[in-house]
């Protein structure tokens, strides 16, 4: 399916609009490749307005690595405000991408990443819009394969019906993987059709296909038996980036066009949390704890502001304060940056992991 600009439709509606900006991409960073010369199409999507899309980490990383691969090509979309859904509607243009407003409907995946469940709904817009069918049996070999991670994907079942395939876990790896299953599929004269590349997809180590799955249930509703079909895993366990400093993405962040919620560069320092507490889903979810080493966070934050511009870089983290080498990650920075207008911070901290020599650097 060729995938012509809807840019020349959507053009005269941007003045009706408020924000208009945040739909009309050309950010510091965003790629655009050819079309044509893409063996796999990805379109990424983060469920919410721009404001909020934009700077999330999830979909920046996974932007960069697939555009990394010489024979595939990643946009991104957002989800649209009511005032611009309306007029999409009224003139018949579909969900598009902010790189080249490029339909949707017309990649090979369409990835999205739930960080909270109040993007469910979102992504229900967003096919609408599109034009592919809402409830993933209706779908032909024409709709992309929609592919559901982040933490809210952790427990697909409430959007088991919408979306394909759930990747459970970290993305990093497991977007190549799906990436090479579609590629050879579609290299192999697509062999039986969508059904034949489900199968495939639930092959691959962290993904969950619902479809592929048959739930028996007893008169009270309770589920009595979870039988998966041929070619389905019995059990799907999730995908872990052991080392992080294999993975230094994003190497250049998106500088955004209009104002978002958070408009600095960001280096995740650590993934998952020493403290374990039961009632924390981010926490139980991302264990193990894995550190970036001192090294690979400071070429992260130098590489980043360098190809951004931001004078401010967040130490990401679900406690950053709790990273064991905090004291000489900070002072490491302080010192390098003293004078340069560039500030660090630190915005997800503990009280009981804070301390003086923390602050004053």
């Amino acid at each position: 399916m060729t995938a012509p600009s809807v840019f020349d439709a959507l053009e005269p509606l941007l003045p009706r609009v408020s924000k208009p900006v945040q739909y009309v991409g050309g950010e510091l960073n965003a790629q655009l490749k050819d079309w044509e010369s893409a063996a796999v199409r990805w379109a990424l999507m983060y469920p919410d307005a721009y404001e909020v899309g934009l700077p999330n980490q999830g979909v920046m990383i996974l932007y960069e690595v697939l555009n990394e691969q010489p024979d595939v090509l990643a946009e991104r979309t957002y989800a649209v405000w009511p005032d611009l859904e309306a007029l999409m509607r009224e003139h018949g243009v579909p969900q598009f991408t902010v790189d080249a407003h490029r339909p949707v409907r017309a990649f090979d995946v369409f990835g999205v990443s739930f960080a909270t469940e109040l993007g469910y709904t979102n992504l229900l817009t967003a096919l609408d819009l599109a034009g592919i069918p809402l409830h993933a049996v209706d779908r032909t070999d024409d709709h992309p394969v929609v592919v559901a991670g982040g933490h809210a994907a952790f427990n697909p079942e409430p959007v088991a019906d919408f979306v394909d395939v759930a990747a459970l876990g970290d993305g990093e790896e497991v977007v190549g993987e799906i990436t090479g299953v579609v590629r050879d599929w579609k290299a192999d004269g697509r062999p039986g059709g969508r059904a034949e590349l489900l199968v495939r997809l639930a092959a691959t180590e962290g993904c969950y296909v619902p479809s592929l799955y048959a739930v028996d249930y007893a008169a009270t509703g309770e589920i009595v038996a979870v039988r998966p079909r041929p070619g389905a895993p019995s059990s799907v366990t999730k995908r872990t980036t052991t080392d992080l400093d294999s993975w230094p993405y994003p190497k250049a962040p998106l500088v955004p066009l209009a104002e978002t919620v958070h408009e600095r560069a960001s280096v995740e320092i650590f993934r998952g949390c020493t403290r374990g507490c039961r009632f924390c889903q981010a926490g139980m979810i991302t264990r193990p704890v894995r550190e970036r080493s001192l090294r690979g966070i400071g070429e992260m934050v130098d590489a980043a502001v360098r190809s951004s511009g931001f004078d401010e870089v967040g130490l990401l983290s679900l406690s950053s304060a709790d990273h064991s080498e905090i004291a000489e990650v900070t002072k490491g920075l302080a010192d390098r940056y003293e004078g340069s207008n560039t500030s660090l911070s630190l915005p997800s901290t503990r009280v009981d992991a804070f301390n003086i020599d923390l602050a004053k650097e």
